[in-house]
């Protein structure tokens, strides 16, 4: 097993390669403007360090969101590409459920929250049984209209520390981001485990959990300026 993980839905652009036991090189760099710049060399430095050939790798895993629709979709269409080049599975997974993973590790148990900034005064959010277990579909929301849903046990991600006044109990030592290396791990387990619905994801085209419509959009009444 050889998976090269990566996720762009959060403002950390994240690479890591994972042989089924560990990870082997992992990169991540938080900037939420610079996606399509960051991405491939990271995915450079990552196989770099490794010593490992693009072809090499036998799976593709990729942060399925939810996000914002641009920084997403470069992350998505990388991952199709990759495969298409190497014919390695693309398997998708939910970017809060490799936060839910990481903070898992880092010692978090229970009933968590996770929550990241969804931009807008709004975080995508869902809440956890425990590390690998999530109890509610990923949302989008603005944090007052879902105090009372997440008052009950921590909350961990950028959206948590940014609205305190809302998830008053942010543990420290816990993921802010995203970490592909997190995500690569959860893969792995979820393989080695024979999982029948993520091994079948593998066969159709990773899903965007995008959740709102784009910023930009085709004007309702524009004014047609070619001749007829």
């Amino acid at each position: 097993m050889l998976l090269l993980a990566l996720d762009t839905a959060t403002p950390a652009v994240t690479v890591a390669l994972h042989d089924g036991e560990r990870v082997l090189a992992e990169a991540s760099r938080v900037d939420a403007r610079r996606h399509g710049e960051l991405l491939m060399p990271a995915v450079d430095r990552v196989l770099g360090e490794a010593g490992v050939k693009l072809p090499s790798v036998t799976g593709i895993v990729v942060g399925a969101g939810p996000g914002p629709y641009t920084g997403l979709r470069v992350g998505l269409v990388t991952a199709a590409a990759f495969g298409a080049a190497t014919g390695a599975p693309v398997y998708g997974l939910c970017t809060l459920d490799g936060i839910a993973y990481a903070a898992g590790r880092a010692g978090l148990d229970g009933p968590f929250t996770v929550a990241t900034d969804a931009r807008r005064k709004e975080v995508y959010w869902a809440r956890y049984a425990d590390a690998r277990t999530r109890l509610t579909a990923p949302a989008v929301d603005r944090p007052a209209e879902i105090a009372e849903r997440v008052a009950d046990g921590p909350a961990v991600g950028a959206g948590a520390l940014l609205y305190r006044d809302v998830f008053r109990d942010v543990p420290e030592g816990m993921p802010e981001h995203q970490s592909a290396g997190a995500l690569a791990a959860l893969a792995a387990e979820r393989l080695a485990a024979g999982d029948p619905e993520f091994l079948a994801s593998a066969g159709e085209p990773v899903r965007p959990l995008y959740l709102r419509r784009p910023d930009a959009q085709v004007p309702a009444n524009y004014k047609v300026v070619t001749p007829r």
